[in-house]
């Protein structure tokens, strides 16, 4: 699993990718709809990335993140001292208690980009709670889409 929030002049955002063991990725990006830090963006998507992997049923997890305080706070190694982290860090803390086996790793931005997007997307868009968004699915073409089109003649030739 991997996250990144975003806090910015638009809004705040936090995206989570879950990636299975074959290679399948599992985007998850969310808008919040309240005042936070970027720090505090970077907990929420911690969370919601370790929310998404409970339900469902993993139970050996590697975390990489591009945050070093958030992920050195996690692993032990830099002491909580933002009262406002101080809860964070407490439902990581029981959050981590449903796996069997986590790790948590600190990873150069350029190597979220997908997190990043995710996130600055949410924090970016603005709906009503009333609106029902549907899950976002991305694709990867590797061929324009009009030679998908292009239909071979009797003699083999386009």
């Amino acid at each position: 699993m991997s996250f990144d929030g975003a806090s910015n002049a638009l809004g705040h955002g936090v995206g989570a990718v879950l990636v299975s063991p074959e290679g399948n990725h599992y985007p998850l990006t969310t808008r919040l709809n309240f005042f936070c830090t970027n720090n505090i963006a970077e907990y929420e998507a911690c969370i919601m990335g370790l929310r998404a992997a409970i339900e469902r049923n993993v139970k050996t997890l590697e975390v990489y993140g591009d945050s070093a305080l958030v992920i050195y706070q996690i692993r032990g190694d830099w002491e909580v001292r933002d009262s406002k982290l101080i809860k964070y860090s407490d439902l990581v803390a029981e959050l981590i208690k449903e796996f069997k086996e986590i790790t948590f790793h600190y990873f150069p931005r350029e190597e979220n980009q997908l997190d990043d997007t995710l996130a600055t997307l949410a924090s970016m868009f603005k709906a009503s709670k009333e609106a029902k968004i549907m899950p976002l699915k991305m694709s990867i073409y590797e061929v324009p889409a009009h030679c998908c089109s292009i239909k071979k003649e009797a003699d083999g030739r386009p």
